[in-house]
């Protein structure tokens, strides 16, 4: 029988966690003066309480290790818990949210996607803001270690390839797997304060600073201001396009820097392969922008930059109502959406290694048609990629398309329109954050929806997140009985 005591034993502790960041944003509103400060008091205490309880109840299952069936459940098990108590401010709070409107907000937070049910964004007290900010920057974090400790394990959609011997993403000069994950978390934590200051140096207030930094570094996109970004302008745009794109990259590389790797990001193809994409869509961007608006190279050049890496990378930040740029710029930014940054990183959606493999496994395949009597082995990074590795992608790709189809029609049958649809499965399940059209566009948000179209996006979000596979792994019959 399943034991499930080791995986309430963690969640219960991170749900315990979570409670405690709920301390800050009480303090701010309590600096604030609004009386606000009582909801995360209160919120703070249930969720403590709750996580305390459920981690003491299953203290003694606790085992050096996780089956890969519990490893599967912990994954999974956190980002459900995790935004059901982040959830409590919003019902409890300012903006008097159901638990559909809250859980869909907490969701959106922890899962970095950035998509908002909340408007009069300004009116709200500081502590609500902030508490959507840590949300998406406790999120950012977590997928990271995810990302490099569990899912390489569990050989999701091809990230076994970064645990086999060669690509060994952690190198030989590296500790284990659980100093990693605190140098990363170390790392993360100096960027972001990096990308406060910065913030700050161009105009940002220091609450406005540290609010946007952490979405920021997290790649989430929740903002202070119903105009999103565009509430900024000028120099800010330069320092939230830059923070975005080093969020983008895979953490272990800035790990093995500190280790004395000097060309870690240089050798990384993912890296690479991100830089010259992101180049050749903002070049492509700046010159239809030209032909549409025939504005300064600047600002052509600043808002393609911006609004490009903010969707690529799965941010959702969006300083310009890209709706009217015309219909080439409007489908171009669909499609970025599904590309995504570096695995290992906060970035979501597919991932660019991702096409990197698929891309190698159609060269290779090319050359056996040419040569039907060759031997052709896809390879990346110079090496050979296995078959395992390759099926794994191959079937990552599959269900995603299938999945989002099965969404966009899910939402259709709710009653709204294709654009509104197909952009807004998109939107959760690569986690990006705004969609297309005038209702879940860059202008607009996510409020409108009927409460079934929020719920089906909300379980997209979260299958996202989580690369898919390790959710519907849970869903098979054969993973219980195992």
């Amino acid at each position: 029988m399943l034991d499930l005591r080791p995986v309430g034993y963690v969640v219960g502790l991170l749900v315990a966690v979570l409670g405690l960041a709920m301390i800050l944003p009480m303090l701010v509103d309590i600096a604030e003066g609004r009386g606000h400060w009582r909801v995360f008091a209160e919120s703070a205490l249930i969720t403590t309480l709750a996580g305390g309880m459920i981690a003491l109840a299953c203290a003694n299952g606790v085992r050096e290790g996780l089956t890969i069936q519990q490893t599967f459940l912990l994954t999974t098990g956190v980002w459900l818990m995790l935004p059901l108590f982040g959830a409590l401010p919003f019902m409890l709070g300012a903006t008097g949210s159901g638990f559909t409107d809250a859980f869909f907000e907490a969701m959106s937070g922890l899962t970095t996607t950035g998509s908002t049910v909340l408007s009069g964004l300004e009116t709200l007290p500081k502590g609500l803001l902030l508490w959507r900010g840590i949300l998406q920057w406790l999120g950012g974090v977590g997928i990271i270690v995810v990302a490099m400790v569990f899912l390489p394990e569990l050989k999701v959609g091809g990230m076994q390839i970064f645990k086999s011997e060669g690509f060994d993403t952690f190198g030989k000069i590296l500790p284990r797997a659980g100093q990693i994950a605190t140098q990363i978390s170390v790392i993360y934590l100096w960027l972001t304060l990096a990308c406060v200051l910065c913030y700050v140096s161009v105009g940002l207030s220091v609450f406005d600073a540290t609010v946007h930094a952490l979405t920021t570094i997290a790649t989430g996109g929740f903002a202070n201001y119903d105009a999103s970004f565009g509430a900024f302008s000028g120099n800010a745009e330069y320092v939230a396009s830059l923070f975005m794109i080093l969020a983008a990259l895979p953490f272990v590389r800035y790990v093995q820097l500190l280790n004395g790797n000097a060309m870690a990001l240089h050798r990384d193809p993912q890296v690479r392969g991100f830089i010259l994409t992101l180049l050749v869509l903002v070049g492509i961007t700046i010159i239809v922008l030209h032909q549409v608006f025939p504005h300064s190279w600047e600002k052509n050049f600043r808002e393609a930059l911006f609004n490009i890496t903010s969707i690529i990378s799965g941010t959702g930040y969006a300083s310009v109502d890209y709706m009217q740029w015309g219909g080439f710029a409007v489908t171009l930014f669909f499609f970025i959406g599904l590309i995504g940054g570096c695995a290992g990183s906060t970035a979501c959606s597919i991932k660019i290694f991702r096409y990197q493999l698929l891309l190698a496994s159609i060269r290779a395949q090319l050359r056996r048609i040419r040569s039907p009597h060759g031997i052709f082995t896809p390879r990346y990074d110079g090496r050979p990629v296995g078959p395992d590795v390759l099926s794994s992608v191959m079937s990552f790709f599959m269900f995603f398309i299938v999945t989002l189809g099965l969404v966009a029609v899910a939402l259709s049958l709710t009653g709204l329109d294709f654009i509104t649809s197909v952009s807004g499965a998109a939107a959760a399940l690569a986690n990006i954050g705004p969609g297309l059209g005038p209702i879940i566009g860059p202008a607009g948000n996510f409020a409108s929806l009927n409460d079934t179209a929020k719920w089906i996006l909300t379980i997209a979000m979260l299958i996202g997140r989580l690369e898919l596979l390790a959710v519907y792994v849970i869903l098979t019959v054969k993973f219980w009985r195992a």
